[in-house]
Protein backbone atom coordinates (compact mmCIF):
# COMPACT_ATOMS: atom_id res chain seq x y z
CA UNK A 1 0.00 0.00 0.00
CA UNK A 2 1.96 3.23 -1.13
CA UNK A 3 1.34 6.67 0.62
CA UNK A 4 -0.03 9.96 -1.59
CA UNK A 5 2.52 12.18 -0.86
CA UNK A 6 0.85 16.66 -1.44
CA UNK A 7 3.49 18.15 -3.54
CA UNK A 8 3.63 20.98 -5.78
CA UNK A 9 4.12 20.35 -9.53
CA UNK A 10 7.83 20.51 -10.65
CA UNK A 11 9.05 22.53 -13.98
CA UNK A 12 11.64 25.03 -15.10
CA UNK A 13 10.35 27.33 -13.00
CA UNK A 14 10.60 26.05 -9.34
CA UNK A 15 13.08 22.94 -9.92
CA UNK A 16 15.58 22.80 -8.04
CA UNK A 17 18.99 22.38 -10.50
CA UNK A 18 21.70 22.74 -8.25
CA UNK A 19 22.70 20.62 -5.90
CA UNK A 20 18.82 19.43 -6.71
CA UNK A 21 19.51 16.18 -4.30
CA UNK A 22 18.90 19.17 -1.94
CA UNK A 23 15.46 20.00 -3.29
CA UNK A 24 11.81 18.64 -2.27
CA UNK A 25 8.53 20.10 -3.02
CA UNK A 26 6.46 18.38 -1.14
CA UNK A 27 3.61 20.31 1.04
CA UNK A 28 4.89 19.49 4.57
CA UNK A 29 8.49 20.89 3.67
CA UNK A 30 7.42 23.80 2.02
CA UNK A 31 5.09 24.32 4.22
CA UNK A 32 7.44 23.99 7.46
CA UNK A 33 9.91 26.41 5.82
CA UNK A 34 7.21 28.93 5.50
CA UNK A 35 5.47 28.27 8.83
CA UNK A 36 8.64 29.00 10.81
CA UNK A 37 9.39 32.34 9.60
CA UNK A 38 8.12 35.83 10.29
CA UNK A 39 9.16 37.77 7.17
CA UNK A 40 9.35 37.06 3.36
CA UNK A 41 10.83 38.90 0.72
CA UNK A 42 8.38 39.64 -2.41
CA UNK A 43 10.03 39.85 -6.25
CA UNK A 44 7.99 41.53 -8.68
CA UNK A 45 8.67 43.55 -12.00
CA UNK A 46 6.77 46.99 -12.51
CA UNK A 47 7.46 48.68 -16.35
CA UNK A 48 10.87 45.97 -16.55
CA UNK A 49 12.19 47.15 -13.48
CA UNK A 50 12.83 44.28 -10.45
CA UNK A 51 11.71 44.87 -7.10
CA UNK A 52 12.00 42.85 -3.82
CA UNK A 53 9.71 43.94 -0.96
CA UNK A 54 10.19 42.28 2.72
CA UNK A 55 7.10 41.85 4.70
CA UNK A 56 5.55 40.02 7.29
CA UNK A 57 3.25 37.42 6.18
CA UNK A 58 1.24 34.06 7.25
CA UNK A 59 0.01 30.60 5.58
CA UNK A 60 -3.81 29.38 5.24
CA UNK A 61 -3.46 26.07 3.24
CA UNK A 62 -1.37 26.87 0.28
CA UNK A 63 -2.50 30.29 0.21
CA UNK A 64 -0.10 33.11 1.45
CA UNK A 65 -1.18 36.26 2.69
CA UNK A 66 0.39 39.83 3.22
CA UNK A 67 -0.41 43.17 3.68
CA UNK A 68 0.97 46.83 3.41
CA UNK A 69 -0.36 50.61 3.16
CA UNK A 70 -2.85 50.87 0.79
CA UNK A 71 -0.69 53.97 -0.79
CA UNK A 72 2.23 51.58 -1.32
CA UNK A 73 3.74 51.10 -4.81
CA UNK A 74 4.04 47.19 -3.98
CA UNK A 75 0.25 46.94 -3.20
CA UNK A 76 -0.81 49.51 -6.23
CA UNK A 77 0.82 47.26 -8.73
CA UNK A 78 0.27 43.84 -6.96
CA UNK A 79 -3.92 44.93 -6.96
CA UNK A 80 -3.51 44.29 -10.74
CA UNK A 81 -3.02 40.57 -10.23
CA UNK A 82 0.71 40.21 -10.72
CA UNK A 83 3.15 37.56 -10.91
CA UNK A 84 5.41 37.04 -7.97
CA UNK A 85 7.79 35.06 -6.49
CA UNK A 86 7.44 35.00 -2.59
CA UNK A 87 11.20 33.50 -0.53
CA UNK A 88 11.96 32.94 2.76
CA UNK A 89 15.40 31.63 4.26
CA UNK A 90 16.64 30.92 7.58
CA UNK A 91 20.30 30.53 8.55
CA UNK A 92 20.82 27.08 10.55
CA UNK A 93 24.76 27.25 10.72
CA UNK A 94 28.19 28.74 9.36
CA UNK A 95 30.79 26.21 7.84
CA UNK A 96 34.76 27.18 8.23
CA UNK A 97 36.25 24.82 6.41
CA UNK A 98 40.12 24.45 5.06
CA UNK A 99 39.68 25.87 1.35
CA UNK A 100 38.05 29.11 0.76
CA UNK A 101 35.80 27.20 -1.51
CA UNK A 102 34.31 25.02 0.96
CA UNK A 103 33.69 27.90 3.22
CA UNK A 104 29.64 27.77 3.36
CA UNK A 105 26.43 27.83 5.16
CA UNK A 106 23.21 25.61 6.63
CA UNK A 107 20.17 26.73 6.02
CA UNK A 108 16.25 26.14 4.95
CA UNK A 109 15.01 27.92 1.50
CA UNK A 110 11.76 28.38 -0.10
CA UNK A 111 10.66 30.06 -3.21
CA UNK A 112 7.15 30.05 -3.56
CA UNK A 113 5.15 31.58 -7.37
CA UNK A 114 1.66 32.71 -7.95
CA UNK A 115 -0.19 35.52 -9.16
CA UNK A 116 -1.06 37.89 -6.15
CA UNK A 117 -3.92 39.30 -5.94
CA UNK A 118 -5.86 42.07 -3.79
CA UNK A 119 -8.12 40.95 -1.19
CA UNK A 120 -11.38 42.87 -2.32
CA UNK A 121 -14.19 41.14 0.02
CA UNK A 122 -14.57 43.12 3.30
CA UNK A 123 -15.19 40.27 5.57
CA UNK A 124 -11.87 38.49 4.38
CA UNK A 125 -9.91 41.82 4.50
CA UNK A 126 -11.43 42.15 8.03
CA UNK A 127 -10.31 38.38 9.01
CA UNK A 128 -6.78 38.80 7.25
CA UNK A 129 -6.69 41.62 9.94
CA UNK A 130 -7.55 39.28 12.83
CA UNK A 131 -4.95 36.43 10.96
CA UNK A 132 -2.20 38.76 10.61
CA UNK A 133 -2.08 39.31 14.97
CA UNK A 134 -3.17 35.20 15.46
CA UNK A 135 -0.99 33.74 13.71
CA UNK A 136 1.41 35.03 15.77
CA UNK A 137 -0.13 34.93 18.90
CA UNK A 138 -2.61 32.66 18.58
CA UNK A 139 -5.98 34.19 20.07
CA UNK A 140 -4.76 37.54 20.85
CA UNK A 141 -7.06 39.22 18.57
CA UNK A 142 -10.05 38.68 21.00
CA UNK A 143 -9.05 40.98 23.51
CA UNK A 144 -8.05 44.08 21.84
CA UNK A 145 -9.84 46.68 20.86
CA UNK A 146 -11.61 46.61 17.62
CA UNK A 147 -10.12 47.43 14.56
CA UNK A 148 -11.63 50.61 12.67
CA UNK A 149 -12.51 51.50 9.43
CA UNK A 150 -9.85 54.01 9.07
CA UNK A 151 -7.23 51.37 10.11
CA UNK A 152 -9.04 48.55 7.41
CA UNK A 153 -8.98 51.23 4.45
CA UNK A 154 -5.59 52.90 5.01
CA UNK A 155 -4.46 49.04 5.00
CA UNK A 156 -4.82 46.12 2.18
CA UNK A 157 -4.19 42.46 2.16
CA UNK A 158 -2.84 40.69 -0.63
CA UNK A 159 -3.51 36.80 -1.49
CA UNK A 160 -1.41 34.36 -3.86
CA UNK A 161 -3.00 30.67 -4.14
CA UNK A 162 1.00 28.68 -4.45
CA UNK A 163 1.32 27.74 -7.83
CA UNK A 164 4.52 26.24 -7.68
CA UNK A 165 7.04 26.46 -5.04
CA UNK A 166 10.46 24.22 -4.21
CA UNK A 167 12.18 23.71 -1.00
CA UNK A 168 16.34 23.94 -0.31
CA UNK A 169 17.96 22.62 2.78
CA UNK A 170 21.12 21.92 3.57
CA UNK A 171 21.98 20.13 6.66
CA UNK A 172 25.66 18.52 6.58
CA UNK A 173 28.90 19.54 7.98
CA UNK A 174 32.24 20.64 7.11
CA UNK A 175 32.87 19.41 3.23
CA UNK A 176 36.28 19.43 2.27
CA UNK A 177 38.30 18.18 -0.61
CA UNK A 178 39.56 14.59 0.01
CA UNK A 179 43.11 15.58 0.42
CA UNK A 180 42.62 18.81 2.42
CA UNK A 181 41.69 16.85 5.18
CA UNK A 182 45.19 16.02 6.02
CA UNK A 183 46.37 19.96 5.77
CA UNK A 184 46.64 21.62 9.90
CA UNK A 185 44.00 23.74 8.96
CA UNK A 186 40.92 23.86 11.96
CA UNK A 187 37.37 23.59 10.40
CA UNK A 188 34.12 23.83 11.86
CA UNK A 189 30.68 24.13 12.06
CA UNK A 190 29.03 26.75 13.82
CA UNK A 191 25.12 26.49 14.82
CA UNK A 192 22.75 29.62 14.22
CA UNK A 193 19.71 30.42 15.71
CA UNK A 194 17.56 32.89 16.41
CA UNK A 195 16.22 32.95 20.34
CA UNK A 196 13.86 35.11 22.12
CA UNK A 197 15.27 37.74 24.64
CA UNK A 198 13.14 38.31 27.95
CA UNK A 199 10.23 40.23 27.27
CA UNK A 200 10.39 43.80 27.94
CA UNK A 201 6.93 45.14 28.99
CA UNK A 202 5.51 48.59 27.70
CA UNK A 203 6.33 51.73 29.81
CA UNK A 204 3.07 52.78 29.92
CA UNK A 205 1.06 50.04 30.68
CA UNK A 206 -1.89 50.37 33.15
CA UNK A 207 -1.33 49.33 36.06
CA UNK A 208 -4.68 46.51 35.69
CA UNK A 209 -2.75 45.21 33.03
CA UNK A 210 -1.08 41.60 32.95
CA UNK A 211 0.45 39.23 30.69
CA UNK A 212 -1.71 37.07 29.08
CA UNK A 213 -1.94 33.49 27.63
CA UNK A 214 -1.41 34.32 24.27
CA UNK A 215 2.41 35.32 24.95
CA UNK A 216 2.88 32.71 27.00
CA UNK A 217 4.97 30.28 24.30
CA UNK A 218 7.37 33.85 23.86
CA UNK A 219 9.82 33.19 27.05
CA UNK A 220 13.10 34.01 27.01
CA UNK A 221 15.64 31.40 25.49
CA UNK A 222 12.91 29.29 23.05
CA UNK A 223 14.14 29.52 19.72
CA UNK A 224 11.66 31.64 17.62
CA UNK A 225 11.12 28.82 14.73
CA UNK A 226 9.92 26.54 17.12
CA UNK A 227 7.25 28.92 18.47
CA UNK A 228 6.29 29.91 15.15
CA UNK A 229 5.17 27.05 14.44
CA UNK A 230 3.38 25.63 17.13
CA UNK A 231 1.35 29.14 16.96
CA UNK A 232 0.52 28.39 13.09
CA UNK A 233 -0.96 24.72 14.36
CA UNK A 234 -3.09 26.38 16.89
CA UNK A 235 -4.78 29.34 14.69
CA UNK A 236 -4.78 27.32 11.68
CA UNK A 237 -4.52 23.62 12.62
CA UNK A 238 -1.77 21.44 11.15
CA UNK A 239 -2.06 20.59 7.03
Amino acid sequence: MTTHIASYPVDQVNKVKRAHERGSYDHKTVHGILDAAVLCHISWVREGQPFCTPTMFWRQGTTLYWHGSSASRMIKTQRETLPVCLTVTHLDSLIAARSGMHHSSDYRSVMAFGLAQLVVDPEEKRQGAIDMVDRLFPGRSAGLRDITEQELKATSFIKMDIEKASAKIRDGHVSDDEADYALPIHAERIPVTTILGAPSPCPRSHDLAQRPDDLASYQEGRRLDEVLVQAQKDTFGQD
